[in-house]
């Protein structure tokens, strides 16, 4: 049985992230979608609300499951008794850190191999920082996440204008 994660932080969960995760659920047994818990960064979206997104919009895809996670990457794959790591390229820049953190988790832990998505083309340009920055400027985000974060996203925002 192959069991991958496919990690990230999903502030918010994008079109792009729900791509490599159907078309990563398909190439595995049980793909466990990992919420980094990241004490670096301030997220807009709690970490309990990132994880009821990701279940909300990923219901359909019976071999995924939706896991919060802090700490190294190669403890979360241990702790699963995960072996892939999925990773989505959308940029050379992309593909740059993305070897240089799958040749240190392999070497952290032998038994754990990166597979790279290359992002489907219509996706390239997404990043939830994108979709966080248009909808700041109440533009329209529906092209850009599922459709029940649209109002999730607008709600934080107009919190956060309001503060």
């Amino acid at each position: 049985m192959i069991r991958a994660i496919y990690p990230g932080s999903f502030d918010p969960v994008t079109l792009g992230h729900l791509d490599i995760i159907r078309r990563a659920s398909k190439t595995v047994n049980e793909l466990i979608v990992g919420v980094l818990n990241n004490g670096g960064k301030t997220p807009l979206f709690s970490i309990d609300e990132r994880v009821e997104m990701l279940r909300e919009v990923t219901a359909d895809i019976p071999n995924v499951k939706i896991m919060s996670f802090s700490g190294l990457l190669v403890d979360f794959a241990r702790h699963t008794d995960s072996t892939l790591v999925v990773r989505g390229l959308r940029a050379i820049s992309d593909f740059d850190y993305e070897l240089q953190m799958a040749q240190t988790n392999r070497k952290m832990n032998p038994h754990v191999d990166t597979m790279f998505l290359a992002t489907s083309l219509e996706y390239a340009y997404l990043s939830s920082t994108t979709v966080k920055e248009v909808a700041y400027f109440d533009g329209d985000i529906h092209e850009f996440v599922p459709e029940p974060v649209v109002e999730k996203v607008r709600e934080k925002m107009k919190a956060a204008k309001n503060k």
